[in-house]
């Protein structure tokens, strides 16, 4: 045997045993051989890597880090849409939940569930292909998430390829499969890192759940690759020729792929075993080295995932049961007042910082002037923080045993504490409002509202340069941000030219965003991201929508009497009108679908499944020339599904499409029917 063949053999064991390690210790805390033993491996691999870097692959353990610095991370399109769930906070509605679940199963028995701790973490996607890891997204907005594929092979938990324990497991791998889970970071990795930040003088991070999504959202993957993440993972998608039958199925293969399954999940048989779940894990909730607030029940048995289907944003079986919320005490030292685009004016409790379920509070909304009032709370008060589902802040109380007879008690101002216009409150609100439309304050939020990632998702136009450029009087209102120049953004500190390029790039390619986009950003009052999608769509163009009588606003799906009042009085505003003519002479899209209107869609509004292996595509790659024409790829066959696209060896999809009578096409058809080439 060569030199060069015994190398060659040395090197595929070297990449599967020091592979096989990293799964034990990484995904199973099973380490088989010491740290010393490990090295010596990984070692011996380098070498052999330095003397023959034409052998490199994308599955050797020493690529985990690799490339340089990416300037923004690119969409990645979910194959499935990555749906949220919904969310119980007592027995009661847990019990309502069940009651539904039987009756729409038509069963007197409740089914099993799969119990499992929800993780406090960042939900991620990974795409295997051939076995090997291809990429990795986060959820977005659970249609199309982020390309984080560079930091995620940082992780060491997540195995770079499955394949060599499928072979070992017996189990036949579809050519492309995507699995999910989240991404955490354990709670004393997390003091570590804080320790570390806080020695050189770095922001610390507010908790485990934003020190793992801003490290896993680092354009360095080096940077990644020093932060101390972990994962599991808990489903399957797109995972033909396998079939299950159960979560629990689902979770066994993951386990024996090498991903890391959480050992604390459970199979639960009745109502009695969910309740007692439940209240083991929030027991053990402080002594877990990981943040989790709640548990994830879903239905054990698959086929009722078909039966129960799926809300616009959750899944009707599963269900998130809340842990109760983490109550802290602390003094309210002052309260200060924001005021918002449309001029209310928020009381916002300034705190002795506390912690609260690892997270730092120090600030906490107050609502409302009648919030005030009902609760007696008052400057100088002790009182309870609590965070609503462990995310919002907000006080639930005063503990008037520790009132001072200093205490004061708080009046709203009767003029903008910015601009110091008379402030009113009307007969049928809560708020109290600043109606100067030229508040500087309102004209700042209205800033980042127009460029915030729900409205014109100007990249690299975030709350700090808007408040700079506002400062200097770069910007005064919205149409000045289609104004800006390299010069003006130079003279910021901190701006270099290729930050100004990316910047100026963005706000370039904003101006072809959609119709509903522009018209959220103009912030007016009632009309949300919903709202303004409804009126897109009916109406085609702003100039449509700007000149709509009552009656027509009235009949288009989320407009009641206050939406279409406001909608009217913002239109008739001759400032308004002057801003949307700005607009349109900029060149900023004021019609609907403008940037596809351009494409070939033929596919639009169809709802396609694929099933078996094409020839002249990939999966992933059929996937996207659906959508690019219009069309949705589901995972499963319905009775809003328009065609199966089959391949060969069409699996159980297949089947149930010809039971159903839903049209069936070969991939040769698809080619010729909408003439991709």
């Amino acid at each position: 045997m060569s030199n060069d063949n015994a190398a060659w053999d040395r090197y595929q064991y070297l990449k599967s045993e020091i592979r096989r390690h990293d799964t034990l210790y990484y995904a199973f805390d099973q380490p088989e051989i010491s740290d010393e033993a490990y090295d010596l491996l990984y070692h011996q691999l380098v070498k052999i890597e330095q003397d023959h870097p034409e052998w490199i692959t994308k599955d050797s353990p020493t690529q985990r880090v690799s490339g340089s610095a990416l300037e923004k991370f690119s969409p990645l399109p979910h194959l499935t849409p990555m749906l949220s769930l919904e969310n119980v906070f007592n027995w009661e509605e847990m019990q309502n939940y069940l009651d539904r679940i039987q009756k729409q199963l038509g069963s007197n028995a409740l089914p099993a569930f799969i119990g499992e701790p929800k993780l406090d973490g960042l939900s991620i996607e990974l795409i295997y292909v051939n076995g090997i890891l291809a990429g990795a997204s986060t959820r977005g907005d659970g249609l199309i998430g982020e390309d984080v594929t560079q930091n995620i092979r940082t992780i060491k938990s997540i195995p770079l390829t499955v394949q060599e324990s499928a072979n070992r497991n017996h189990i036949t791998l579809p050519a492309s499969f995507r699995v999910r889970g989240e991404v955490i970071m354990l709670k004393r990795d997390f003091s570590q890192l804080n320790r570390e930040r806080d020695k050189n003088k770095e922001p610390l991070f507010a908790n485990p759940r934003n020190a793992a999504a801003g490290s896993l959202r680092q354009l360095d993957s080096r940077i990644t690759a020093q932060r101390p993440l972990s994962a599991y993972f808990y489903f399957m998608v797109n995972y033909e020729p396998l079939a299950f039958d159960t979560q629990e199925s689902i979770l066994r293969t993951l386990s024996l792929l090498g991903f890391p399954v959480n050992p604390l999940i459970r199979l639960l048989h009745s109502p009695t075993e969910l309740a007692s779940y439940y209240q083991t894990m929030q027991e053990y909730r402080e002594a877990c080295p990981y943040e989790m607030d709640g548990i994830v029940l879903k239905i054990n048995d698959t086929h009722h995932w078909q039966t129960l289907g799926n809300t616009s944003k959750a899944p009707r079986w599963a269900i998130a049961w809340k842990f109760k919320a983490n109550v802290a005490t602390t003094l309210l030292r002052s309260i200060s007042i924001q005021v918002g685009r449309t001029g209310i004016l928020t009381p916002i409790a300034e705190l002795d910082p506390v912690n609260i379920g690892g997270v730092r509070v120090s600030r906490a909304s107050l609502h409302n002037e009648d919030e005030i009032m009902k609760k007696d709370i008052r400057i100088g008060d002790t009182v309870f923080i609590q965070r609503a589902g462990d995310v919002i802040p907000y006080i639930n109380g005063v503990d008037k045993t520790k009132r001072l007879s200093t205490s004061e008690s708080f009046h709203f101002p009767a003029v903008c504490p910015v601009c110091h216009t008379k402030t009113v409150r009307l007969p049928d609100e809560a708020f109290v409002r600043c109606i100067n439309s030229n508040c500087p304050a309102r004209i700042e939020e209205s800033l980042r509202h127009f460029a915030s990632k729900q409205a014109m998702d100007i990249e690299g136009l975030g709350e700090k340069i808007i408040h700079k450029l506002f400062l200097q009087n770069k910007l005064q209102t919205i149409a000045d941000i289609f104004r800006l120049t390299a010069a003006q953004l130079l003279s910021l500190e901190g701006f270099q030219q290729q930050s100004t390029d990316n910047l100026l790039r963005s706000i370039e390619k904003s101006k072809h965003n959609d119709l509903w986009r522009v018209l959220h950003g103009l912030g007016i009052e009632g009309v949300g991201e919903v709202t303004s999608k409804s009126l897109a769509k009916y109406f085609g163009s702003m100039q449509a929508i700007q000149e709509a009588k009552r009656d027509e606003l009235l009949s288009v799906p989320n407009i009641g009497d206050k939406t279409a009042q406001s909608l009217i009085d913002y239109f008739e505003n001759p400032v308004n009108q002057a801003l949307l003519r700005d607009l349109a002479d900029i060149g900023i899209n004021l019609f609907l679908n403008n940037t596809l209107s351009q494409d070939f869609r033929p596919m639009s509004g169809l709802q396609i499944v694929i099933t078996g292996t094409l020839s002249c595509f990939s999966r992933d790659e059929a996937t996207e020339i659906i959508e690019k024409l219009g069309g949705r790829v589901s995972s499963s066959v319905s009775s809003m599904t328009s065609f199966v696209l089959a391949g060969e060896n069409p699996g159980s999809k297949y089947t149930k499409a010809k039971n159903l009578g839903i049209p069936i096409i070969t991939e040769n058809e698809w080619l010729k029917r909408y003439q991709i080439k």
